[in-house]
This record gives C-alpha cells, sequence and structure tokens, in this order.
C-alpha cells in the first residue's frame, strides 16, 4: 500500500466517522441526548454492576474530565447516580437510573436506525 493510499483510507473512516456521528447527534436531539451521553447510558445498561468513572472513560473514548461532564449533565437529568467506591474512597461509580433505562430505551431503536443507514451504505475501505 503506497503511503497515497494509507492517507486516502484514513480519510474516508474519517468522514464516515463524521457523517455517522452528526447523523446520531441529530437523531439523538429527539430523545434529549447527544451520543456521548447515549453511550454512556448504553454501556451502563450493558454493565452487569456499576461501572467506575475510569471505566466508563476508558470504554467513552473520552478524557477524565470529558466524561466527568458527561455524567455530570446525566446525573442532573436524573438519567444516572453517582457513589463513592466502598473498597476506595477516591473511586466514583456510575449507576444507571429507571429514568436513564427509559431514555436509553427509547433512543435505542433511533441510534440502531442511524448505524444501519450510515454504515450499510458506507464504503468499506480497500483491504477491509
Amino acid at each position: 500500500m503506497t503511503e497515497t493510499d494509507l492517507v486516502q483510507r484514513w480519510r474516508t473512516v474519517l468522514a464516515q466517522h463524521a457523517a455517522t456521528s452528526c447523523a446520531l447527534e441529530r437523531a439523538l436531539q429527539e430523545h434529549a441526548l447527544s451520543v456521548s451521553e447515549f453511550e454512556a447510558l448504553e454501556r451502563l445498561v450493558e454493565s452487569p454492576e456499576k461501572l467506575r468513572i475510569q471505566e466508563l472513560s476508558d470504554a467513552l473514548h473520552l478524557s477524565q474530565s470529558a466524561t466527568t461532564r458527561v455524567v455530570a449533565r446525566l446525573e442532573a437529568d436524573g438519567l444516572l447516580c453517582r457513589t463513592m467506591c466502598s473498597d476506595d474512597r477516591r473511586g466514583v461509580h456510575a449507576c444507571i437510573s429507571d429514568e436513564g433505562r427509559a431514555r436509553y430505551a427509547a433512543a435505542r431503536d433511533a441510534h440502531r436506525r442511524v448505524l444501519a443507514e450510515q454504515l450499510d451504505a458506507a464504503p468499506l475501505p480497500a483491504g477491509a
């Protein structure tokens, strides 16, 4: 693969990510959620137990401070709560609320529809 091909593949990935992210933001606005907020709720729904904020940060591919802002917005909307870790007083857990589960469930179909539309229509990069 040439350097030009490599750069073109990278730009294709970036363009697909940007188009998908923008479409998701528009669809999730109807549910008063951002993409990051939806992803945080989904990770909490999928987790068998509470997640530490650091684990959530890693899963969301966000900085610790960006994750803290997402969690604060979700907490202010009553969609999750924060609790201190019992085994490590420096750690904080995020726990989804019943309202958070309901909001996630209401937004899930729109999220999956957009993913299907965007990713099914997108060409796969060469060599994928």
